[in-house]
């Protein structure tokens, strides 16, 4: 087996203030709910360029000084044979401006983090922002153990 496997780089992007989340409403059936804003890193485009540009189409807004926070893994599947990985770069930051606007991905609302209960969040927020606000943790890893999805976060 070769050390070299297909890999999906994206980026996802907190985008936040004391009190708030910048969320997006996605459309998509592959991801339904409330989540971070992101999208894929274009061939010989930087991590960093990726995450500013998506932020800009998909928000309207500049974002300046996003800071790595975590990656989140999981593995591309072909039926019963993992065909690679998709590599998510997970980035915060609350230094931003520019008018809010909306994408064909989904509509752009700020939730204030006391109100994330009452919208329907995608399954693995709760532990995608654990993972990206809390300094003991790095990685969020999807794992596939007898036909079920394990999360990890370490």
């Amino acid at each position: 087996m070769g050390r070299t496997e297909t890999t999906e780089l994206t980026v996802l992007c907190l985008i936040h203030d004391d009190e708030r989340y910048l969320l997006q409403d996605r459309v998509s059936d592959d991801w339904k709910g409330y989540t971070l804003p992101g999208g894929h890193v274009e061939p010989g485009e930087s991590i960093i360029e990726a995450v500013i540009r998506e932020m800009k189409e998909e928000t309207g807004l500049t974002i300046r000084s996003p800071k790595l926070c975590g990656v989140k893994q999981f593995p591309l599947k072909d039926g019963d044979y993992t065909k690679g990985r998709y590599l998510v770069f997970l980035y915060e930051t609350s230094d931003y401006e520019g008018e809010l606007i909306s994408s064909d991905e989904g509509r752009m609302h700020w939730i204030r983090k006391e109100e994330l209960g009452n919208v329907n969040l995608v399954d693995d927020f709760h532990d995608l922002i654990d993972v990206m606000m809390n300094e003991k943790y790095s990685e969020f890893q999807y794992t596939v153990e007898g036909g079920n999805w394990i999360v990890h976060k370490r």
